[in-house]
């Protein structure tokens, strides 16, 4: 019986391509030690999946940064700015693209499809020289046939490469991208030709952007490409794989005509509608590469839900055309479940990681073949069993404060403007007051302190002595910086989520649990297994303690439910909605506090409120409506001079700017400097913005450091389109990743931007 897995994590169990990334960025090691690094890793996991019995199994799902920019590397599409020539593109091309250098900046980064991971937005345009340039996929393919595994190669298909790019600068915005198909394709074409001719014997193309609502325009593209592409496949078995979705009935009839193609994956997790429509209509004699093992959650699978599904399949497609396969690329989960010692065991029995994963995909397609392994299906239906009726998943209380939230629209008491004038009464800023998000330099030294304090190595007087002799360096130097609305740096945090979740009931946490958000940065989400309240304050004790060190408002700082839920493994066992208004419930009970302990401005994050997004039109509304809600809830019982900001990442907000203003916060901050502006087009548009708002105005992201000219001129352009009562001036998220040298000055410069344009206007009134 035939199983396959969709993808798999390229970090490694113990982060070693982070630590061997960050290493070679920093000069401490070499090129080859890097390939060494990863290497050993792909051979790893190759050897881990043959010998769990996994018959197609996938090669270039590694990468040293992202699988777009791969391809982007492969079809030779490298912006100008680069000073790339031509030849094999080598890791100074390919990591200025993803990084920027120190002349110009990298690319754009943005959020693929709803995952947190983010990938490197293609550059293109009528002009674009495409050239085949890297042969990564050929040399992977090669690797681990040498090694003697006979794997799947992954490219991101044609139609799905060229819909996730974006017109380069300069280029009209209106420029249809698809019309370079015919220039991608020939590509493609030497690609497919080199891996048949080394012994290739399935290719898999995946092709998510087939469960989007996409046009007939668009479909077609897809019918064209594969028309094209049909010749130079003939003699191999081709997959086009989809996943996070189900796919449209539109799209579902292109995909399963397409000329060429061999099998079909689906992601039947997140796409149960996909199943009425193979019950309707499956082309006969074609693969089903069924995903039913979710490649996106750390809960074990439901091994005979799954089973009993499978069964159902088999019947419309027959025994010998029935893959087992995973929902989506494994990328999205943690790696190995071995590797967590410290977890509690009754909830380590009710999670799989990517490796147990890859063992129950085994498991089914053994069953399906009539060896089912007994013993693990039944130790699969003990643990579903204790996690079910588990008491530590149930509090009565929160259920019922949860349940009375439905009859309120929980919104304070006067409108924003309002706000506003009582809260500057108070605060009495300057015109385009400065702050910054949040969270300041990590130090080594710091780090050591969280970590000597959780290992018992420190007693508590010590690291509470140390951590509020780092808010007061941090406190004095942003009061040297002249900064108007100061932070405390978050010295005390080791992630903006973990940090609450390890004092909100119903978290668990990972010691190895990550999971790869961008090239080396990692995320390791807690994991939400139950009922979630909060025992304590969380934050009171810190925020009022960096207050009274300075005269300066001191932001309180706290993450919004909506983040915390979108960026934690959520339970499945009720709706996500219901497990959103329980944290907001925890985070009103903190909001309150904090003004309670004078506190004036609180920030509640809600940088990831858009990546929640269902990717249907028919489903967002739903979930915008109740993510604001849930924003609202956290703050809507605070004094009108208690001011609310909020803070947005790595977004394309336009589509959802009247959430965004429905949300009610004071001001908001939006990650800005790499989308170039993007966001204020909205304004542009005519939408009315009667709130602060903070466009960022510089990438934080990058090691550059912008100068005061360039600063100032963000900040014009911002001008040109919202009020000047209203905005603020900030970078554009937190500074945690980068490095004093890096931000002083880069600080200094924005104050200095900021009271060059407070004169101008003076001077111009």
């Amino acid at each position: 019986m035939a199983s396959h897995i969709v993808g798999y994590p390229r970090m490694g169990p113990k982060r070693e391509l982070k630590f061997a990334l960050e290493s070679f960025w920093d000069g401490k090691s070499s090129a080859e030690d890097l390939k060494k690094v990863a290497a050993d890793l792909r051979s790893s996991i190759w050897k881990q999946m043959a010998g769990a019995g996994i018959k197609y199994i996938p090669s270039n799902t590694f990468s040293y940064y992202d699988q777009v920019l791969d391809t982007t590397a492969m079809l030779g599409a490298v912006p100008p700015r680069y000073g790339w020539n031509g030849g094999e593109i080598g890791f100074e091309t390919y990591f200025s693209m993803a990084r920027g250098n120190a002349s110009v900046p990298a690319m754009e980064m943005t959020k693929w499809f709803d995952t947190n991971y983010h990938f490197i937005v293609p550059e293109l345009g009528p002009d674009v020289k495409f050239s085949y340039a890297s042969h990564k996929a050929v040399d992977e393919y090669k690797e681990a046939k040498a090694l003697g595994v006979d794997t799947v190669p992954i490219l991101i298909g044609p139609v799905s490469y060229l819909l996730l790019s974006k017109p380069a600068k300069g280029v009209e915005k209106t420029f249809p991208l698809l019309s370079l198909l015919g220039k991608i394709l020939p590509i493609y074409k030497e690609v497919i030709s080199e891996l048949k001719g080394a012994g290739a014997s399935w290719i898999q193309f995946d092709e998510p952007t087939l469960v989007m609502d996409l046009d007939s325009h668009k479909l077609k593209a897809f019918t064209d490409a594969y028309t094209e592409l049909e010749s130079s496949l003939s003699g191999l078995n081709v997959l086009v794989e989809t996943y996070f979705a189900d796919v449209p009935a539109e799209a579902y009839k292109a995909l399963t005509s397409l000329k060429g193609v061999t099998g079909y994956g689906f992601d039947f997790v997140r796409g149960s509608n996909t199943l009425d429509l193979i019950k309707g209509k499956f082309p006969k004699g074609k693969y089903l590469f069924a995903g039913v093992v979710d490649g996106r959650n750390i809960w074990a699978n439901d091994l005979a839900a799954s089973l009993g599904t499978l069964q159902a399949l088999e019947g419309i497609v027959g025994k010998e055309k029935l893959v087992v396969s995973t929902s989506t690329s494994l990328l999205h989960t943690a790696v190995d479940l071995v590797n967590e010692t410290k977890l509690d065991k009754e909830i380590k029995s009710w999670l799989a990681f990517a490796a147990q994963k890859v063992l129950e995909v085994n498991a089914l397609a053994k069953a399906l073949s009539g060896h089912k392994d007994e013993a693990f299906f039944s130790a699969n239906a003990a643990a579903l069993a204790s996690r079910k009726s588990s008491p530590r998943v149930t509090n009565e209380d929160v259920q019922k404060a949860a349940a009375a939230l439905k009859g309120s629209d929980h919104r304070r008491a006067t409108n924003v403007s309002t706000r506003l004038d009582a809260q500057q009464k108070k605060l009495n800023l300057p015109i385009l007051p400065t702050t910054t998000i949040g969270s300041f330099p990590q130090t080594i030294e710091l780090r050591r302190v969280r970590r000597e304090y959780k290992a018992k190595k420190i007693s508590e007087d010590e690291y509470v002595k140390a951590i509020k002799e780092e808010i007061n360096k941090v406190v004095k130097l942003q009061e040297e910086l002249d900064i108007d609305v100061l932070v405390h740096g978050e010295p005390e945090r080791n992630d903006m989520v973990e940090y609450f979740g390890e004092q909100l009931s119903g978290f668990a946490f990972t010691v190895n649990g990550w999971v790869q958000s961008y090239g080396s940065r990692c995320v390791k989400p807690p994991i939400i297994y139950g009922d979630v309240s909060r025992p304590n304050p969380m934050t009171v004790f810190w925020s009022s303690t960096a207050q009274s060190m300075t005269a300066r408002p001191m932001k309180g700082m706290l993450t919004g439910p909506v983040t915390i839920l979108n960026w934690s493994f959520v339970r499945n066992d009720q709706p996500r909605f219901e497990t959103c208004y329980q944290i907001a419930l925890a985070i009103k009970d903190e909001v309150e506090d904090l003004e309670k302990a004078g506190i004036n401005v609180i920030q509640i994050d809600e940088a990831a409120l858009r990546e929640g997004l269902p990717l249907r039109k028919s489903e967002q509304a739903f979930y915008l409506d109740w993510a604001v809600h849930s924003f609202r809830i956290t703050n809507c019982g605070v004094n009108d001079t208690t001011q609310i900001h909020t803070h947005m990442c790595y977004s394309n907000f336009n589509d959802i700017i009247h959430s965004i203003i429905d949300m009610d916060a004071d001001v908001i901050t939006i990650e800005n400097s790499r989308s170039d502006e993007k966001l204020l087009s909205v304004f542009r548009e005519g939408v009315k913005y009667g709130a602060g708002i903070g466009p960022g105005v510089y990438d934080i992201h990058s090691p550059r450091i912008p100068s005061t000219e360039e600063i100032a001129d963000r900040i014009n352009k911002m001008l040109a389109v919202l009020e000047t009562n209203i905005l603020w001036v900030n970078p554009d998220c937190g500074l945690k990743t980068r490095k004093y040298a890096e931000v002083k000055p880069a600080l200094k410069n924005m104050v200095a931007a900021a009271k060059l344009l407070r004169t101008q206007l003076a001077s111009a009134k």
